[in-house]
């Protein structure tokens, strides 16, 4: 991936700085005025391991599209890396040929937007990205725009890399595989990350923070097997701009895809969800730290088979767990070994204000809540209820400990092993809809509801 630059390479010093002197004036001229100038200093040191193809920034004051356009075809077909020098360089959209390799100086390297996609490639394979700034300048990119956008591309390398002000998302990528690690994306009028259809992706270790709609989408445009890794990324301030129920909002929303891991995330300051997954099964959220979600913190909901909740702690959310929809065919969950605490009211729409809500085929077993001003645990909802074992967690500090479904066609929940602490209204309480009804069931005996097997809990 490295080699030594063909261009010959003249003295530096003085040259330089009578060209930056000069650049202003350079105007139309300015392109092959660009194809004659000497690499930066640290190539003429022999320090750097790639050419620059003679480009020097601008300050950002001239647009260099054609030159940096054709700076990056030279470097993919002879196989060298381009390296770009610290500097703003304004810039129209640039298309990356297959094996394109662009190095510049982390933070310091600015490629600045002028209201249009910045960099874009298709079937594009190899293309490697380190140590760019992109800067959208909060201008407006029109429908589905990104700073950056791939399609059908196989082994797309991007890190260090900082999407910045974006007037539309920060990247699109259609049917692509490779590695985003260790970028920024910040201020993105809508979502940071868009992935649909990719195989082999891995998003890991990025900084994402004060975006419009969502952090990272992970979709197919058919339900399938996906299998994207997103690990240990920062995720913050994430509103829903542009309104809705829950589309918007997230952290991370995974979407019709199948076999996506989110682990070891720290999420926080969520307009609705740390990690929403719709429609996908087998996804697994396990180690995330999940701080002040507007919503439900973790949320398995509609058509999916499969999900696993576990080890993840829920700081302040008006749910903290979620696995629903058993109506829509959402089934099969594990939900273990979970701290969920500090639940709250929402002033907007459903008001929620439970722990952890589950409904079919599902064990709940080995979790901690404390703080639901609703239900710490509930277990079904009216008739969508089967299958379902409550046992061994610890809850706290809630207005009823654990309600379960009690109505007709409602199916079998064993219930066992809880300790319960400081319930106001029943340590567990059989419901009809949302309304309690008959004793505390960890007192008294639950034989009248054959759905039911309750035993073996502590309350104080």
């Amino acid at each position: 991936m490295t080699s030594s630059p063909k261009n010959p390479r003249p003295r530096v010093g003085t040259q330089i700085g009578r060209r930056d002197a000069l650049l202003a004036g350079l105007g139309a001229g300015l392109g092959a005025g660009l194809a004659m100038a000497a690499p930066h200093a640290a190539l003429a040191r022999g320090a750097s391991v790639s050419d620059n193809r003679g480009i020097i920034p601008a300050g950002g004051a001239i647009a260099q599209t054609a030159t940096l356009q054709k700076a990056l075809d030279d470097a993919a077909a002879s196989g060298k890396p381009l390296f770009l020098p610290a500097g703003t360089y304004k810039t129209g959209t640039l298309t990356l040929q297959p094996g394109t390799h662009v190095h510049g100086v982390p933070g310091r390297t600015i490629l600045k937007a002028g209201g249009e996609p910045m960099l874009t490639l298709s079937g594009a394979d190899n293309v490697r990205l380190s140590g760019l700034v992109l800067d959208g300048g909060g201008i407006p990119l029109g429908n589905d725009g990104a700073l950056m956008t791939a399609t059908e591309a196989t082994g797309l390398d991007v890190s260090e890399c900082r999407f910045l002000n974006s007037g539309g998302s920060g990247m699109n990528l259609r049917k692509t595989s490779g590695r985003l690690a260790n970028c920024t994306f910040g201020n993105i009028a809508s979502a940071a990350l868009f992935s649909e259809d990719a195989s082999a992706l891995e998003i890991s270790n990025n900084h994402i923070h004060d975006c419009g709609d969502n952090g990272i989408l992970v979709w197919r445009s058919e339900t399938g097997e996906d299998g994207t890794l997103i690990s240990a990324n920062r995720i913050e301030r994430i509103a829903a701009k542009s309104g809705g129920s829950g589309q918007n909002g997230n952290g991370v929303n995974v979407f019709r895809a199948g076999s996506v891991l989110v682990t070891q995330n720290h999420i926080a300051d969520c307009a609705f969800s740390a990690v929403r997954s719709n429609a996908a099964s087998n996804c697994q959220m396990v180690a995330n730290s999940c701080a002040r979600s507007g919503e439900v913190a973790l949320y398995a909901e509609f058509g999916f088979e499969g999900a696993l909740i576990a080890n993840n702690i829920v700081d302040t959310a008006a749910t903290g767990i979620s696995v629903t929809n058993f109506n829509e065919g959402g089934r099969l969950a594990v939900v273990q070994g979970n701290i969920v605490r500090n639940l709250f009211f929402r002033k907007t729409g459903e008001v929620r204000g439970n722990g952890i809500a589950v409904e079919a085929d599902t064990t709940v077993s080995g979790n901690v809540v404390e703080g639901a001003p609703a239900y710490g645990i509930i277990v079904g909802w009216g008739e969508y209820l089967r299958d379902v074992a409550v046992t061994g967690n610890v809850v706290r500090k809630s207005h009823i400990g654990i309600g379960v479904a009690a109505s007709a066609g409602a199916g079998t929940a064993l219930i066992t092993d809880n300790l319960i602490d400081g319930a106001q209204d029943g340590a567990i309480r059989a419901m009809k809809g949302p309304t309690p009804i008959g004793p505390d069931l960890a007192l008294a005996s639950a034989e009248s509801y054959r759905n039911l097997a309750v035993y073996a809990n502590v309350v104080r």
